[in-house]
């Protein structure tokens, strides 16, 4: 089968993007040939790019697809052609018309779940679960903390946390993503560049912080999460939007209040099979009840990856992002 598929060789900026055509072989023992029908974009496809997250050249880029099962390797049980199916990795290479997936990297989709839901959310949604779930749990009435609200995972992270009962604050760029992060449910919504954002925050919570931080971000917001905790709160810095934080002295989480800090990945959560299961489970009834709705903000054809780059580096997307096969 003939795909078209992204590669860089180099690390840097959107530039290093390239376009291969390239002739796929049969799926081999574990294997499966998927043609895609929609890809997803996640900010890590700009760390493995830029070289923030090394990977050994040349790479395929992105992680995240949905799309339909072509043929399937000797031994592989669990699938068969025409099977719809999505995957969000950890194998890179996503951005391609057509690839070979591991068997054991994919999902089948139910049937209420459309193609372009699934990309747009596996990634972000499975990600939202474990933090919401597993990182660090917020009881019903807890405030916790939600920076980057607008954004792909911010916003679903919003509705996930206002499901489980907690009461939400949301850091946001502007004025229009304000209204994006209430709609999903946050009850305070502080502009991120406010010289007072944290003393909104903890006057918000009657001057008490926030249990839980759950900080994308990266740099640029880390004073606001030391700044907004609770005794004993816990941050979870999942991302490094602005940057990675670095120079955290442990002292500093003694003096403000004796605070936990984890710095989670999605894949030491979904490791063995029952997790993947189990948590995929878990998503897959969160959108199928109503109670998460996936904003696919924009779309780009899968071959303008690059603008697609660069508008999500410059903060100027809303919601999740998806490239059109």
């Amino acid at each position: 089968m003939r795909a078209t598929t992204a590669m860089f060789t180099r690390h840097g900026g959107p530039d290093v993007i390239a376009w291969q055509d390239v002739t796929l072989p049969a799926p081999g023992p574990g294997e499966v040939l998927m043609r895609n029908v929609a890809v997803g974009l996640n900010f890590i496809d700009t760390y493995y790019r830029s070289g923030l997250y090394p990977v050994a050249l040349p790479c395929g880029l992105g992680s995240e697809a949905s799309g339909v099962v072509e043929a399937v390797g000797p031994d592989v049980t669990d699938f068969v052609p025409g099977d719809r199916v999505a995957t969000f990795g950890p194998t890179l290479g996503a951005y391609a018309t057509a690839r070979i997936v591991p068997a054991r990297e994919l999902f089948r989709l139910p049937d209420g779940i459309a193609h372009e839901t699934a990309a747009a959310v596996m990634l972000k949604g499975c990600t939202t679960e474990f933090l919401a779930e597993r990182a660090a749990r917020a009881a019903p009435g807890d405030w916790v903390l939600v920076h980057a609200a607008a954004g792909g995972v911010g916003q679903l992270l919003v509705q996930w946390l206002t499901a489980i009962g907690a009461r939400v604050i949301a850091t946001v760029g502007s004025a229009p993503k304000a209204e994006i992060a209430r709609a999903c449910g946050a009850q305070v919504v502080v502009l991120a560049d406010a010289p007072d954002a944290v003393e909104q925050i903890r006057a918000a919570t009657g001057g008490t912080g926030v249990a839980i931080s759950y900080d994308g971000v990266g740099a640029s917001s880390w004073p606001i999460s030391l700044g907004a905790m609770a005794r004993r709160g816990t941050i979870v810095s999942f991302g490094n939007a602005s940057g990675p934080v670095t120079g955290v002295a442990l002292t500093q989480l003694a003096g403000a209040g004796s605070l936990f800090v984890t710095r989670p990945r999605l894949f030491d959560y979904y490791v063995t099979p029952e997790e993947r299961a189990a948590g995929i489970a878990r998503l897959w009834d969160m959108l199928l009840t109503g109670k998460l709705r996936v904003t696919i903000g924009q779309t780009w054809p899968l071959a303008q990856a690059a603008a697609a780059h660069t508008a999500l580096e410059a903060r100027a997307t809303t919601g999740s992002t998806l490239l059109r096969v």
